[in-house]
């Protein structure tokens, strides 16, 4: 790498250009770079979606779910299938390994899911595969003005969607809370009887109305003309008034109102609004696509009248909002970084050789990350975030040596190139050593790697950038700056270098020591909880209301709106949004819940604790007892992250599985940290069947005659301010007991008959719920864990269910929060083991010795101290993040000890190990120090900061890195040297003798003298 220096020095104005232009090159990547939230990953699972309005859960299972999971069952790449059926609806998820190509995948599926034949009233079923583009750009609601009319509401709802659909660079536009106006005809059964009307005839009423027929071209008073027959029913008084009968009209034996019917109830604050929910196409800029939103929505307002759109969240903030925050960050973690070098080195000259890196290094990046199609997202700035402390370290160790040798000598070309090939080979091993640690994360599996890879290059890019400014542009610097200059000379501490002495004298007692602190530092982090990410400065909260399936629609309604008033009655909250119900637009993105699930969105106002006002919503339990009340940090973006384990039991035998769950739930109950346990068959609802003699009746005419009875049937539309508005005819029957079901009236072959003398009605009690998986009936073990808790609780439930005796054919598996927090910190703990692999496969070809980097590789496990102390003196819990910092501190620690055996190996040219690694850690102090204090001083603001959701750059990692970067380098200097000596011990007591002897003989030659 030397002959890299001599090239610079030999091409002045080639390097002075090639400064000019990274610096303009990343300046206008960065202003071409595509702003995102999280960079491009699919995720590996595609989710099947029905709605069937009125199906009980069983019926859905049978129906829909059943023939649908036979249909997927051989999709290749397939690893698992969930299916959920509910009181109309129905989901299937299928997971799928990490090679799948998930849009050949989901088109094949699509078509599979096409060909199933499922019942008419059952919707086409959605295919849905998910990737972070979809994640919603702005959520926007509308509100109309009091007395609009319905077909008013429907036509500007039709406008703004479609201004909403034209804005730049939108993809998919979801909409909820969307009423369509309908006409209601209410049967007045005492009058039909009063007039003799049938009910079918009302059936007929709008039979042969609303035609519309070409009767041809003829000529009429001399000139060729068109004749047409159309008949419309426009407006309810032109309903009303027609006949169903001779002399009677509809009016006369039915009510006719106009009303409105809703897939699903979304309120904002109160009030019933329209949500919409709009994604950016796959290849769209997110804040280009939010600003045109923004733009669209202001002119919306401003040009139509009688609505009120608002936008209460948008990505694009978010966005806008991440990457400042990085920067700002980032540009504190440099200012601290130049403030630290300016104080150890007490130049001004020296210090500006130094962090003109920073700038350099970064605009290299910048356009290293164009090149390689990588967004400007929190995941690539944090990893900036990260390594800008890491910039300067190796242009310290160049300005530091250069600096060195100018004060013992006079300044020369020479002088800098020489110093700067002393130290070339150390910072390259160095840098290519942390660089390989991030090399394994293109190894990960899935979305894991799609997250990771772009923070593991914009590292490597940073850090090989400023490698390579070290090597060039610092030595052509500091020729120019600190040219003339004679420094003051800097002798290393003559009391450190006898401590050093000391301990290498007594090295068992400094390595005891040292094996103390690891066993305790590890022993302290198996013991301590790993928790959930921390959900205390979260701006959004997810409150559910969660009603026994049995509970009528309209006392859920009412309860919700009650709840509602309460929430928006709190001084913490901006806004809340009410959201009950299933509706085709969200079933289009897997979104399907209970209908007797009510949904609020909260956001929150700045500075508010989430976790507080979480307890606070939870104390409001008691005003809804026959509800489950549950609130967790969400985010919008992200979607809310979960503390919940599942324990899925699975067999053939029915019986077995309930037995086997309910011993479960006695196991995990008496377990601390857990909230709470429940089983998916604990809720139960009735279900009234009619068992039809078929000698008696036909089922098929049986089922429809009660269909049109209880439910509402449409009978035709006609047109009201000219929209299409579609007519119902209402229920003749309210049956609301066993009895008065019973006693309903059928036709059949013998003549009207009472239903009770064809059928048996039966009632059973069956899951509210029925999974399934792979196919197979599951029972699942839900059980809440408390946040901080979650590996503690997991660890418990795991040995609570190996202790269960099992059926024979019954099996357990335990899943959620906590397998997949085990799976993420296993997938970790092998990049970890891979990364250790590399760091020594480069130190052994650096140093060509397998004995040397295994005292470098010490440097690891007292890393280990510093970052478990680290998290126990902030009392923050190790979470994903943090074991994230624990892979990135096998890269950064190296780092010190590899510039301290570099010039140790220097030294035993010409001097004994002992002396060689006295001197080197005197004279490596310094830099050494330097080093570590600016990275730890750049990572200061990531400490102290706010950190955005779904960043794995957050205030674990950063205390994990300093509290192991800051133990590694004071151990480092004194526990290297010893396990070094310890290695070559052979080679360094025959040194020693032999400097004893020649000392003895010196001192007896001066005797006889």
């Amino acid at each position: 790498m030397s002959k890299l220096t001599e090239w610079s020095f030999r091409n002045k104005a080639a390097i002075i250009l090639i400064v000019i232009m990274a610096l303009v090159m990343g300046v206008i990547s960065y202003l071409r770079l595509p702003m995102e939230f999280l960079p491009a990953a699919d995720n590996p699972q595609v989710m099947i979606t029905a709605i069937g309005p009125g199906n009980d859960a069983k019926s859905m299972e049978q129906k829909v779910t059943n023939p649908l999971e036979a249909a997927v069952m051989l999709v290749k790449g397939k690893t698992s299938m969930l299916s959920t059926s509910g009181d109309g609806y129905a989901q299937i998820n299928l997971n799928f390994d990490s090679k799948t190509n998930m849009k050949e995948t989901k088109a094949e599926i699509e078509r599979i899911v096409g060909q199933v034949q499922l019942p008419s009233n059952v919707m086409k079923p959605f295919v849905v595969q998910f990737n972070t583009s979809m994640i919603p750009i702005a959520w926007v609601t509308l509100t109309f003005d009091e007395g609009m009319s319905e077909q008013e509401k429907e036509v500007k709802l039709e406008e703004v969607t479609s201004e909403l659909q034209k804005s730049e660079g939108a993809g998919a536009v979801s909409i909820s809370g969307k009423s369509t106006p309908a006409v209601h005809v209410i049967p007045d059964t005492a009058k039909l009887a009063e007039k003799g009307i049938p009910i079918q005839a009302l059936m007929g009423v709008l039979q042969g109305r609303g035609a519309s027929v070409s009767i041809g071209e003829r000529t009429i008073d001399g000139a060729a003309g068109n004749i047409n027959v159309f008949d419309q029913v426009t407006g309810l008084e032109t309903l009303r008034k027609l006949p169903i009968g001779a002399g009677v009209r509809l009016a006369d034996v039915a009510a006719v109102e106009l009303s409105k019917d809703q897939e699903s109830i979304s309120r904002m604050n109160g009030k019933d609004a329209i949500m919409y929910t709009i994604s950016k196409s796959a290849d769209a800029n997110a804040v280009t696509v939010g600003n045109g939103i923004e733009k669209t929505v202001e002119r919306l307002n401003a040009d139509m009248k009688g609505i009120e759109a608002s936008i209460i969240l948008s990505t694009s903030d978010s966005v806008v909002s991440s990457v400042n925050s990085m920067l700002r960050e980032v540009l504190l973690g440099a200012l601290f970084a130049t403030i630290v070098i300016l104080l150890f080195m007490r130049n001004f000259r020296a210090t500006i050789v130094t962090i003109v890196s920073i700038p350099l290094s970064l605009g290299i990046t910048l356009y290293l990350l164009q090149l390689s199609g990588v967004s400007l997202n929190i995941i690539t700035l944090g990893g900036v975030a990260v390594a800008v402390g890491r910039l300067v370290d190796d242009s310290i160790v160049v300005i530091e040596n250069i600096y060195r040798r100018l004060q013992k000598e006079s300044f020369s070309v020479k002088l800098i190139t020489d110093a700067t090939k002393e130290v070339a080979s150390a910072i390259t091993s160095s840098t290519l050593v942390t660089v390989a640690v991030f090399l394994p994360m293109g190894l990960l599996r899935g979305s894991l790697q799609a997250f990771l890879l772009p923070f593991a290059l914009t590292v490597a890019y940073s850090l090989l950038a400023s490698l390579l400014v070290a090597l060039t542009v610092v030595p052509l610097l500091s020729a120019v700056l600190l040219k003339g200059t004679k420094e003051k000379e800097h002798a290393g501490s003559p009391k450190f270098a006898a401590f050093i002495r000391w301990n290498l004298a007594h090295k068992w007692v400094p390595l005891l020591i040292a094996v103390v602190l690891f066993a305790g530092s590890i022993s302290a982090y198996v013991f301590m909880p790993k928790g959930a990410l921390d959900s205390s400065s979260a701006e959004n909260i997810n409150v559910t209301l969660q009603y026994p399936s049995e509970t009528p629609a309209e006392l859920v309604q009412e309860e919700g709106k009650k709840f509602e008033s309460i929430l928006t009655a709190d001084q913490d909250i901006e806004w809340v949004m009410m959201m009950l119900g299933n509706s085709s637009d969200a079933a289009q993105y897997g979104s399907v819940s209970s209908p007797t699930l009510i949904t609020y969105m909260i956001d929150l106002k700045d500075g508010v604790d989430a976790e507080v006002f979480m307890e606070k919503v939870k104390s409001h339990k008691e005003s809804f007892k026959d509800a489950e009340l549950t609130a967790d940090a969400s985010d919008l973006i992200m979607g809310g992250g979960s503390s919940q384990i599942f324990i899925d039991v699975t067999g053939d035998n029915a019986e077995e599985l309930t037995q086997t769950a309910e011993k479960l739930i006695a196991a995990i109950q008496p377990i601390d940290g857990v909230q709470k346990v429940e089983s998916n068959q604990e809720e139960k609802k009735s279900v009234y069947s009619f068992k039809i003699d078929p000698t008696l009746a036909k089922g098929q005419e049986v089922a429809m005659q009660l269909q049109s009875m209880l439910n509402p049937l449409p009978i035709g539309s006609i047109q009201i301010e000219s929209s299409d508005t579609q007519v119902l005819l209402q229920p003749v029957v309210h049956a609301n007991s066993k009895a008065e079901l019973e006693k309903l009236t059928v036709m059949t072959e013998a003549g009207p008959i009472s239903i009770s003398e064809v059928a048996e009605l039966i009632r059973t009690e069956e899951p509210a719920l029925f999974y399934h998986k792979d196919g197979k009936t599951y029972l699942r073990v839900t059980a809440s864990a408390e946040p901080k808790e979650l590996s503690v609780v997991g660890t418990e439930i795991n040995k609570a269910a190996a202790a269960i005796q099992l059926p024979e054919g019954v099996a357990i598996a335990v899943g959620g929060a906590s397998a997949e927090q085990s799976s993420d910190f296993a997938d970790l703990g092998l990049t970890a083991l891979i990364s250790i692999g590399l760091v020594y496969l480069i130190m052994v070809l650096t140093f060509k010795t397998l004995r040397a980097p295994l005292a470098i590789m010490i440097s690891l496990p007292l890393a280990a101290i510093g970052a478990v102390t680290g998290l126990l003196i902030s009392g923050v819990t190790p979470d994903f993040t943090a074991m994230f910092g624990a892979l990135m501190l096998i890269g950064i620690v190296v780092t010190n000890a590899i510039v301290l055996i570099d010039r140790v190996k220097q030294n035993e040219q010409s001097m004994s190990i002992r002396e060689s690694l006295i001197e080197a850690a005197t004279t490596r102090m310094r830099p050494i120090i330097m080093t570590a204090v600016a990275t730890v001083s750049a990572m200061l603001p990531l400490v102290f900061g706010s950190h955005e959701s779904g960043s794995i750059v957050s205030q674990s990692l950063a205390i994990v890195v300093i509290g192991g970067l800051v133990a590694a380098t004071l151990l480092t200097l004194i526990i290297v040297p010893c396990v070094y000596e310890l290695l070559f011990f052979k080679v360094s007591r025959k040194q020693r003798r032999a400097y004893a002897a020649n000392a003895q003989a010196e001192a007896a030659a001066t005797n006889q003298a």
